[in-house]
């Protein structure tokens, strides 16, 4: 009995010293905005099991020091930043390909999940997701001399989480400055 007391009493002393004090910010990459003085800082949380607690892009104005702050689900994927500069066109924004929505409702954001298309201000103060929470992005270009970006796609048209034969596929294209949808073929 002495025993199975020295191990419980053990195992509740090591667990009470596991207890998260502290987080530990990672910043993973950083991206100049071209033609700004915009930096962009990819900042996630992590807890001391490795979890993450949150995820976001932190803009940085290099001249005055102020920033703004563009925050994710803790779960997201984020997995391309780009600038688009078209200075013909007067177009410079920031896209970014991420997987945001927890579409299959199991409480994470996983490889299963749609990917959706969000454009930034080079400052940070406008964002506005381009596609559906409900379209899966595939691929996406921008045609410098039109200034578009088409995105190919698909919705899950019988709510199953998968793509399948019956799933319709389109290509989008959307005005990146107006960032409003042109044409779906």
């Amino acid at each position: 009995m002495n025993k199975l007391l020295t191990i419980i009493f053990t195992l509740l002393s090591l667990s009470s010293f596991g207890q998260e004090k502290h987080n530990y910010v990672h910043f993973n990459k950083l991206t100049e905005v071209v033609g700004t003085e915009f930096v962009i800082a990819s900042i996630e949380n992590v807890g001391k099991m490795f979890d993450i607690k949150s995820r976001s892009l932190l803009l940085i104005n290099t001249k005055t020091g102020q920033t703004k702050q563009i925050d994710f689900p803790n779960e997201s994927h984020i997995e391309k930043i780009e600038q688009i500069k078209i200075d013909s066109l007067n177009i410079n924004k920031i896209i970014i390909s991420a997987q945001t929505v927890d579409l299959d409702g199991k409480n994470s954001i996983d490889w299963a999940d749609p990917k959706q298309i969000i454009i930034l201000s080079t400052d940070g103060q406008e964002k506005t997701q381009l596609t559906d929470d409900k379209f899966f992005t595939q691929i996406y270009i921008v045609n410098q001399i039109t200034g578009t970006i088409t995105v190919t796609g698909h919705y899950d048209s019988n709510n199953n989480y998968k793509y399948d034969k019956t799933d319709k596929n389109e290509i989008h294209i959307y005005d990146l400055k107006t960032l409003k949808l042109i044409n779906k073929i």
